[in-house]
């Protein structure tokens, strides 16, 4: 099934439930009212949502109305818990090769994540405020997954059965601030402002074929500024699965229902050293900054610049028949102004 939260002028939103098409939405505040209830409720509150988007695709319920992805909030409009991995080997690589940093064997083993604020994610079409051009504005196309609860030491199989719905990420990263950051040792914090998820999250069964072994096997579109810039498959090139990252967070704590995994920037090798750009025939990256890497290590200094106020970036997921799946994260960069 499909689910998304609605803008109600509240900090949680309204759940709804949301036909295959994406036309259609009914309320459901009579089985639960918001996400995190839902998740908190799963067992009994999951077939009730499922017969409702049975009867939704089939016009069978009543109430229904037309569905704008314009009106969502992010599915979880704040979570408990927002951690990101980084199961894209490549990226990582390819960042630390361009600082001349040799990346240690552990990262094909044991992944990186970072702790991001989720106390006020930004709706999928909300605009990125930023304060200043000079921090070095960048997008970062993921794919994320929300659990249900998930006990401390929790093997990756067993993590992988508490996966409840999967969605898009856009994980902001300001390029700028980051170097000063990570030299301090603790790690990402004002270099990673609001994140933004797609209008729908999805549960894994109705993703059928394109959901195998707790990985999301589809291309994952980047449009900056109209035009495509990155389609890479999620499923390909993924170091650890989602069951391996929601493992690895809950190794030494419980995980809470409503706890938000990142698969970190996706990305394909395409069976070259770094991957290959849309306009010399390959898939592209979901990121600026890869491109930006791949310049320093050829020739020196980077020549694309990361994005500018005004610019706008797209990132959706179709599926074989190109009918969206998740909706679509559309923003633009806009400069911060005090309100």
């Amino acid at each position: 099934m499909k689910l998304a939260s609605l803008k109600n002028n509240s900090r949680d939103g309204q759940l709804v439930v949301v036909s295959r098409d994406l036309t259609k939405a009914v309320a459901v505040a009579h089985i639960a009212g918001t996400m995190q209830h839902a998740l908190d409720h799963w067992s009994v509150v999951a077939p009730q949502l499922a017969e409702v988007y049975n009867g939704l695709n089939h016009g069978t319920v009543q109430g229904e109305f037309s569905f704008e992805q314009s009106a969502c909030e992010s599915p979880l409009p704040r979570a408990y818990q927002w951690a990101d991995g980084s199961a894209y080997v490549n990226h990582v690589e390819l960042v630390r090769r361009a600082r001349n940093s040799e990346m240690p064997p552990s990262f094909w083993t044991d992944p990186l994540m970072y702790q991001g604020g989720s106390d006020d994610f930004i709706g999928p079409r909300d605009a990125i405020e930023v304060v200043s051009e000079d921090y070095g504005i960048d997008f970062e196309g993921e794919v994320a997954v929300i659990t249900g609860d998930v006990a401390m030491a929790s093997t990756p199989e067993q993590a992988r059965q508490q996966i409840r719905l999967v969605m898009l990420v856009n994980d902001v990263s300001l390029r700028g601030l980051i170097p000063n950051e990570l030299a301090k040792g603790f790690g990402f914090f004002q270099s990673k402002p609001a994140s933004a998820f797609s209008p729908v999250a999805v549960t894994p069964d109705e993703l059928a074929a394109d959901w195998q072994d707790a990985k999301l096997h589809l291309p994952l579109l980047s449009h900056l500024n109209g035009e495509l810039f990155g389609k890479p498959n999620a499923g390909v090139d993924m170091t650890f699965d989602f069951g391996k990252l929601v493992a690895h967070a809950a190794k030494t704590r419980n995980l809470g229902a409503g706890a938000i995994i990142g698969s970190g920037t996706v990305s394909n090798k395409q069976g070259t050293d770094f991957g290959t750009s849309i306009s010399e025939g390959g898939v592209g990256y979901s990121c600026i900054a890869e491109v930006r890497m791949i310049e320093t290590i050829r020739d020196g200094k980077p020549s694309t610049s990361f994005m500018k106020f005004g610019d706008t970036i797209r990132l959706e997921v179709l599926d074989a028949q190109g009918h969206s799946v998740f909706g679509a994260i559309d923003q633009q960069v806009v400069q911060y102004t005090a309100r």
